[in-house]
Protein backbone atom coordinates (compact mmCIF):
# COMPACT_ATOMS: atom_id res chain seq x y z
CA UNK A 1 0.00 0.00 0.00
CA UNK A 2 1.76 3.23 -1.30
CA UNK A 3 -0.08 6.48 0.48
CA UNK A 4 1.12 10.13 -0.59
CA UNK A 5 0.90 12.93 1.70
CA UNK A 6 0.62 16.05 -0.70
CA UNK A 7 1.53 18.60 1.67
CA UNK A 8 3.83 18.53 4.91
CA UNK A 9 5.81 21.23 6.50
CA UNK A 10 8.26 18.06 7.01
CA UNK A 11 11.12 21.22 7.33
CA UNK A 12 9.19 22.47 10.63
CA UNK A 13 10.78 23.46 13.51
CA UNK A 14 8.54 21.12 15.47
CA UNK A 15 9.94 18.35 14.06
CA UNK A 16 14.02 19.90 14.97
CA UNK A 17 14.41 17.04 17.47
CA UNK A 18 13.36 13.87 15.44
CA UNK A 19 12.95 15.01 11.92
CA UNK A 20 14.38 11.68 10.29
CA UNK A 21 13.04 9.75 12.85
CA UNK A 22 9.44 10.88 12.36
CA UNK A 23 10.09 10.36 8.05
CA UNK A 24 10.94 7.29 8.39
CA UNK A 25 8.27 6.42 10.95
CA UNK A 26 5.91 7.87 8.16
CA UNK A 27 7.47 5.37 5.62
CA UNK A 28 7.05 2.37 8.04
CA UNK A 29 3.08 3.12 7.75
CA UNK A 30 3.41 3.02 4.37
CA UNK A 31 3.57 6.58 3.50
CA UNK A 32 6.48 6.88 0.84
CA UNK A 33 5.44 10.10 -1.08
CA UNK A 34 5.83 13.46 0.60
CA UNK A 35 5.31 16.87 -1.42
CA UNK A 36 6.78 19.50 0.85
CA UNK A 37 5.37 23.19 -0.13
CA UNK A 38 7.34 26.59 0.44
CA UNK A 39 6.60 29.13 2.71
CA UNK A 40 9.14 31.64 1.72
CA UNK A 41 13.04 31.87 0.91
CA UNK A 42 13.84 31.28 4.49
CA UNK A 43 13.07 27.72 3.94
CA UNK A 44 14.32 26.95 0.83
CA UNK A 45 17.67 25.48 1.95
CA UNK A 46 16.26 23.69 4.42
CA UNK A 47 13.92 21.59 1.34
CA UNK A 48 16.74 21.07 -0.33
CA UNK A 49 18.35 19.34 2.52
CA UNK A 50 15.28 17.15 2.72
CA UNK A 51 15.42 16.22 -0.70
CA UNK A 52 18.88 15.08 -0.68
CA UNK A 53 18.36 13.04 2.61
CA UNK A 54 15.34 11.25 0.98
CA UNK A 55 16.20 11.72 -2.86
CA UNK A 56 13.74 8.85 -3.52
CA UNK A 57 10.58 9.97 -0.99
CA UNK A 58 10.56 14.57 -0.85
CA UNK A 59 9.17 16.04 -3.99
CA UNK A 60 9.49 19.93 -3.52
CA UNK A 61 6.87 22.80 -4.43
CA UNK A 62 8.11 26.55 -4.85
CA UNK A 63 6.10 29.40 -3.72
CA UNK A 64 5.39 32.23 -1.22
CA UNK A 65 2.82 31.62 1.39
CA UNK A 66 0.08 33.86 1.44
CA UNK A 67 0.87 34.81 5.04
CA UNK A 68 4.53 35.79 4.02
CA UNK A 69 3.08 38.33 1.64
CA UNK A 70 4.38 41.52 3.23
CA UNK A 71 4.72 45.25 1.51
CA UNK A 72 8.16 45.73 2.28
CA UNK A 73 9.05 42.32 0.71
CA UNK A 74 6.71 40.50 -1.04
CA UNK A 75 8.32 41.67 -4.52
CA UNK A 76 11.59 40.18 -3.79
CA UNK A 77 10.49 37.20 -2.35
CA UNK A 78 8.61 36.43 -5.69
CA UNK A 79 11.77 37.05 -7.67
CA UNK A 80 12.91 34.60 -5.35
CA UNK A 81 9.98 32.00 -6.45
CA UNK A 82 10.79 33.08 -10.52
CA UNK A 83 14.50 32.16 -10.18
CA UNK A 84 13.79 28.86 -8.37
CA UNK A 85 11.52 27.81 -11.00
CA UNK A 86 13.79 28.91 -13.64
CA UNK A 87 16.82 27.10 -12.09
CA UNK A 88 15.01 23.63 -11.14
CA UNK A 89 12.64 21.03 -10.83
CA UNK A 90 9.43 21.69 -8.72
CA UNK A 91 6.28 19.69 -8.79
CA UNK A 92 4.00 22.50 -7.74
CA UNK A 93 3.77 26.05 -7.39
CA UNK A 94 2.98 26.75 -3.67
CA UNK A 95 1.49 27.23 -1.62
CA UNK A 96 0.10 29.85 -3.20
CA UNK A 97 -3.32 31.40 -2.13
CA UNK A 98 -5.29 34.00 0.40
CA UNK A 99 -5.39 34.47 4.50
CA UNK A 100 -7.89 36.48 5.87
CA UNK A 101 -7.67 35.27 8.88
CA UNK A 102 -4.59 36.73 10.37
CA UNK A 103 -4.45 39.90 8.13
CA UNK A 104 -6.94 41.43 6.10
CA UNK A 105 -4.98 44.80 5.68
CA UNK A 106 -2.49 42.66 2.96
CA UNK A 107 -5.06 41.68 0.59
CA UNK A 108 -4.78 43.54 -2.89
CA UNK A 109 -1.06 42.38 -2.39
CA UNK A 110 -1.77 38.86 -1.88
CA UNK A 111 -4.22 38.70 -4.60
CA UNK A 112 -1.34 39.90 -7.01
CA UNK A 113 1.16 37.57 -5.54
CA UNK A 114 -1.74 34.75 -5.92
CA UNK A 115 -2.51 35.84 -9.48
CA UNK A 116 1.07 36.46 -10.35
CA UNK A 117 2.04 33.04 -9.14
CA UNK A 118 -0.29 31.25 -11.17
CA UNK A 119 1.00 32.41 -14.30
CA UNK A 120 4.28 31.33 -13.30
CA UNK A 121 3.06 27.74 -12.50
CA UNK A 122 1.69 28.07 -16.41
CA UNK A 123 4.77 28.97 -17.13
CA UNK A 124 6.41 26.12 -16.64
CA UNK A 125 3.26 23.64 -17.07
CA UNK A 126 3.15 23.30 -13.32
CA UNK A 127 0.15 22.36 -11.13
CA UNK A 128 -1.02 25.23 -7.95
CA UNK A 129 -1.07 24.22 -4.42
CA UNK A 130 -3.77 26.82 -2.65
CA UNK A 131 -4.05 27.96 0.79
CA UNK A 132 -7.33 29.49 1.23
CA UNK A 133 -7.98 30.82 4.77
CA UNK A 134 -11.53 32.89 5.28
CA UNK A 135 -11.39 33.57 1.56
CA UNK A 136 -13.30 31.73 -0.46
CA UNK A 137 -14.88 34.30 -2.72
CA UNK A 138 -11.52 36.14 -2.95
CA UNK A 139 -9.82 32.81 -4.24
CA UNK A 140 -12.17 32.01 -6.49
CA UNK A 141 -11.98 35.53 -8.14
CA UNK A 142 -8.72 35.06 -8.98
CA UNK A 143 -8.99 31.22 -10.16
CA UNK A 144 -11.82 32.65 -12.61
CA UNK A 145 -9.51 35.41 -13.66
CA UNK A 146 -7.05 32.89 -14.57
CA UNK A 147 -9.27 29.89 -15.56
CA UNK A 148 -7.84 27.65 -18.41
CA UNK A 149 -6.94 24.31 -19.39
CA UNK A 150 -3.38 24.84 -18.16
CA UNK A 151 -4.67 26.02 -14.93
CA UNK A 152 -4.87 22.74 -12.24
CA UNK A 153 -3.84 21.87 -9.04
CA UNK A 154 -4.91 20.82 -5.38
CA UNK A 155 -7.25 23.18 -3.20
CA UNK A 156 -4.70 22.15 0.10
CA UNK A 157 -6.45 21.60 3.40
CA UNK A 158 -10.17 21.79 2.05
CA UNK A 159 -12.85 23.10 4.72
CA UNK A 160 -15.61 24.42 2.42
CA UNK A 161 -19.29 23.39 1.76
CA UNK A 162 -20.41 21.28 -1.26
CA UNK A 163 -21.16 24.06 -3.61
CA UNK A 164 -17.72 25.16 -2.84
CA UNK A 165 -15.99 21.71 -3.76
CA UNK A 166 -17.68 21.61 -6.70
CA UNK A 167 -17.07 24.79 -8.12
CA UNK A 168 -13.44 24.11 -7.12
CA UNK A 169 -13.09 21.25 -9.08
CA UNK A 170 -14.95 23.21 -11.98
CA UNK A 171 -12.18 24.72 -11.95
CA UNK A 172 -9.39 21.88 -12.16
CA UNK A 173 -8.44 21.46 -8.70
CA UNK A 174 -8.31 18.14 -6.51
CA UNK A 175 -9.24 18.51 -2.66
CA UNK A 176 -6.93 17.97 -0.56
CA UNK A 177 -8.33 16.19 2.77
CA UNK A 178 -6.51 15.71 6.03
CA UNK A 179 -7.35 15.63 9.62
CA UNK A 180 -10.33 17.86 9.39
CA UNK A 181 -12.61 14.98 7.93
CA UNK A 182 -11.68 13.49 11.39
CA UNK A 183 -13.36 16.33 13.27
CA UNK A 184 -16.30 16.35 14.45
CA UNK A 185 -17.46 19.70 13.58
CA UNK A 186 -15.40 19.45 10.45
CA UNK A 187 -18.52 19.28 8.26
CA UNK A 188 -16.94 17.95 5.36
CA UNK A 189 -17.42 14.55 6.21
CA UNK A 190 -21.03 15.08 5.46
CA UNK A 191 -21.24 15.76 2.15
CA UNK A 192 -17.41 14.13 1.11
CA UNK A 193 -19.43 10.69 -0.17
CA UNK A 194 -20.89 12.93 -2.71
CA UNK A 195 -18.02 13.93 -4.26
CA UNK A 196 -16.07 11.29 -6.70
CA UNK A 197 -13.08 9.79 -5.60
CA UNK A 198 -11.24 10.95 -8.87
CA UNK A 199 -11.09 14.30 -6.81
CA UNK A 200 -9.83 13.66 -3.63
CA UNK A 201 -5.71 13.70 -2.52
CA UNK A 202 -4.69 13.08 0.96
CA UNK A 203 -2.26 14.92 3.04
CA UNK A 204 -1.45 15.90 6.55
CA UNK A 205 -0.50 19.86 6.83
CA UNK A 206 1.90 18.50 9.28
CA UNK A 207 3.27 19.62 11.81
CA UNK A 208 -0.86 21.39 12.28
CA UNK A 209 -4.17 19.91 12.10
CA UNK A 210 -3.78 16.55 13.81
CA UNK A 211 -6.70 13.93 13.07
CA UNK A 212 -8.34 12.40 15.70
CA UNK A 213 -7.53 10.38 18.19
CA UNK A 214 -4.39 13.07 18.03
CA UNK A 215 -6.02 16.42 17.94
CA UNK A 216 -4.76 19.22 18.89
CA UNK A 217 -1.58 17.63 18.74
CA UNK A 218 1.53 17.90 16.46
CA UNK A 219 0.79 16.12 13.30
CA UNK A 220 2.90 14.29 11.16
CA UNK A 221 3.14 12.46 8.40
CA UNK A 222 2.36 8.73 9.53
CA UNK A 223 -1.32 10.43 10.31
CA UNK A 224 -2.31 10.04 6.47
CA UNK A 225 -2.98 6.69 7.55
CA UNK A 226 -5.47 8.07 9.84
CA UNK A 227 -7.17 9.60 7.37
CA UNK A 228 -7.18 7.26 4.70
CA UNK A 229 -9.13 5.23 7.22
CA UNK A 230 -11.74 7.65 7.68
CA UNK A 231 -12.40 8.28 3.96
CA UNK A 232 -12.50 4.12 4.08
CA UNK A 233 -15.59 4.78 5.95
CA UNK A 234 -16.97 7.16 4.48
CA UNK A 235 -16.76 5.63 1.03
CA UNK A 236 -17.32 2.33 1.97
CA UNK A 237 -14.17 1.13 0.64
CA UNK A 238 -10.62 -0.91 1.42
CA UNK A 239 -8.15 1.48 2.76
CA UNK A 240 -5.84 -0.58 0.33
CA UNK A 241 -8.43 1.09 -2.36
CA UNK A 242 -8.36 4.40 -0.93
CA UNK A 243 -4.19 4.40 -1.13
CA UNK A 244 -4.57 3.01 -4.56
CA UNK A 245 -7.09 5.68 -6.10
CA UNK A 246 -5.32 9.09 -3.98
CA UNK A 247 -1.87 8.03 -5.16
CA UNK A 248 -2.76 7.98 -8.91
CA UNK A 249 -5.04 11.35 -8.43
CA UNK A 250 -1.75 12.91 -6.91
CA UNK A 251 0.19 11.51 -9.92
CA UNK A 252 -1.76 13.19 -12.18
CA UNK A 253 -1.43 16.57 -10.47
CA UNK A 254 2.25 16.07 -9.47
CA UNK A 255 3.81 14.04 -12.78
CA UNK A 256 5.10 11.49 -10.56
Amino acid sequence: MILTDTHTHLYSEEFQNDRTAMILRAIDAGVSRFFVPSIDSTYTQKMYDLETQFPENVFLMMGLHPCYVKPETYLEELAHVERELESRKFYTVGEIGIDLYWDKTTLTIQQEAFQRQIQLAKKHGLAINIHCREAFDEVFEVLESEKATDLFGIFHCFTGDFGQAKRAIDLNMKLGIGGVVTFKNGKIDQFLNEIDLQHIVLETDSPYLAPVPFRGKRNESSYTKLVAEKLAQIYQLPIEEIARITTENSKAIFGI
